[in-house]
């Protein structure tokens, strides 16, 4: 019998205090249960959940495909008083989690179930009720793993020689999310590489001779910016007057970012206060509008 094998650290959004005056309120627990990876479930839980200021913990079990093991988890939804949100498309383990939640007294929401069958209905045709098919093993997975490898090689401005194979290439100051940003895109499946603009040191001649519509310019706004670089400082222990989170020498680095992109024609996307996600979906959106090929 397989396992129910959930992250050794229960994944938390927020991962903060609770919201609220003294932290007193115990963070209320959905657990999301899947017969894949459930990441899908997963992000579907953090969309909704975002719209609630409460604190929260999310815990995933993967992986099920069992009626035993989805009943174990309902025990302990129980036990710690969780909603439970599931995507199974097997009939039987499905059957047996919904029934042992209504014996339990458990809360679900079915994620999938309603919606296949009114495509089941609309489109006239049975469902296959086969787990596993969004990760499987396919063309598109395998492109994933290649932009995720592709990422972490270009990442921060190495393997310049190489950048040309990119789908896309991120540049901008220190701290405006390059790092993160790419990897979310490669995840998507695109290959994409970032490069840092250093002061005093001219951009890589790869960089430039990029096909303008790959680049996406990060620009992000002085304070959000001044913000980030002083937490940074600090948590290093540098010195407060660091040349890195300097009033003056930040205005400088600014100015001589966005003229750079005027320049050399590049997108610029602006970063302050947006999620990775939302960055994302709109580099996508723009590049698939004038793709390079």
């Amino acid at each position: 019998m397989a396992r129910i094998d959930p992250p050794s650290e229960p994944q938390s959004e927020p991962p903060s205090e609770p919201v609220g005056s003294e932290s007193q309120a115990r963070p209320a627990q959905v657990f999301v249960v899947s017969d894949g990876t459930g990441d899908t479930c997963a992000n579907a839980v953090r969309a909704a959940m975002l719209q609630f200021q409460s604190p929260w913990r999310l815990r995933i079990f993967g992986g099920i495909r069992a009626g035993s093991e989805a009943r174990r988890v309902i025990r302990r939804a129980l036990e710690e008083g969780a909603l439970v949100v599931f995507s199974l498309v097997e009939k039987p383990v499905a059957s047996a989690l919904r029934s042992e939640a209504r014996e339990r007294g458990v809360g679900t929401v079915d994620l999938l179930g309603p919606l296949i069958s009114m495509v089941a209905q609309r489109l006239h045709a049975e469902p296959r009720h086969q787990p596993g098919l969004l990760h499987g093993f396919s063309d598109d997975y395998f492109r994933r793993v290649e932009a995720v490898e592709f990422a972490v090689q270009h990442d921060d401005g190495a393997n310049t020689h190489t950048l040309f194979q990119a789908d896309l290439v991120l540049t901008g100051l220190s701290r405006t999310s390059k790092t993160p940003l790419s990897m979310y895109l490669a995840q998507r499946g695109y290959k994409t590489g970032n490069v840092p603009l250093v002061p005093g040191v001219d951009p890589p001649r790869a960089l430039l001779e990029l096909d303008r519509r790959k680049v996406f310019a990060l620009d992000i706004d002085r304070a959000t910016l001044l913000s980030v670089r002083q937490a940074r400082v600090r948590a290093l222990g540098s010195s407060p007057y660091s040349r890195y989170a300097d009033d003056e020498a930040l205005d400088l680095e600014i100015d001589r970012a966005r003229r750079l992109y005027r320049q050399r024609g590049w997108r610029i996307l602006d970063v302050s206060g947006r999620a990775v996600e939302e960055n994302a979906s709109r580099i996508i959106e723009l590049y698939q509008q004038s793709s390079p090929g």
